[in-house]
């Protein structure tokens, strides 16, 4: 079975890095990955996406034009790729930028606030792993407690924000439900 997630937003929230700690708790799963990004010359501001396939056989091709789901943080993101997305897919809205819907009927939509959970958390910075919490509490694409390694594995440099993205995650979670 394959799977494919594109992450959507502008540069600078945190959308490569969600893509990749995905990938890496497939790759903990000892399952076939992909991580492609994408991203504007901006640093910050500009657009930037990245597609990560997680499949159980070989990938094919790491290019995906209609990605089983989406993660949009932004308004322009969701506008641009929310068609691309499979039926049956879950297309996760950032309600906190986002005020309008996808307009599609066959997927799973997910609307959560995450900017704002994030910055009752203390940082905004976390809005994304607030997002990939909730992303994977509703899809299902990989065990939770597999990402939660992996977001401690990914911060075990900078030891000061494990419990605020360990908290972030388990916010996201609660939003899925």
């Amino acid at each position: 079975m394959q799977s494919e997630v594109m992450f959507a937003g502008f540069g600078g929230q945190g959308i490569l890095l969600s893509g990749k700690i995905l990938a890496e708790a497939a790759m903990e799963k000892e399952l076939e990955v992909a991580w492609v990004p994408s991203y504007g010359p901006e640093m910050r501001g500009g657009t930037a996406y990245c597609t990560v396939v997680i499949s159980d056989n070989p990938i094919a091709s790491p290019i995906i034009r209609n990605p089983m789901h989406l993660v949009a943080m932004n308004r322009p993101s969701l506008e641009k790729f929310a068609g691309t997305v499979k039926p049956g897919g879950v297309i996760l809205v950032n309600s906190s930028l986002i005020p309008i819907a996808s307009g599609r009927e066959d997927v799973d939509e997910l609307s959560v606030p995450v900017t704002d959970i994030a910055a009752g958390l203390g940082n905004v910075r976390t809005a994304n792993i607030v997002a990939l919490g909730a992303f994977v509490a509703r899809s299902g694409i990989i065990d939770f407690e597999t990402l939660k390694e992996t977001v401690r594995n990914e911060f075990k440099q900078k030891k000061k924000f494990i419990e605020m993205n360990m908290a972030a995650l388990e916010e996201g979670r609660k939003a899925a439900a």
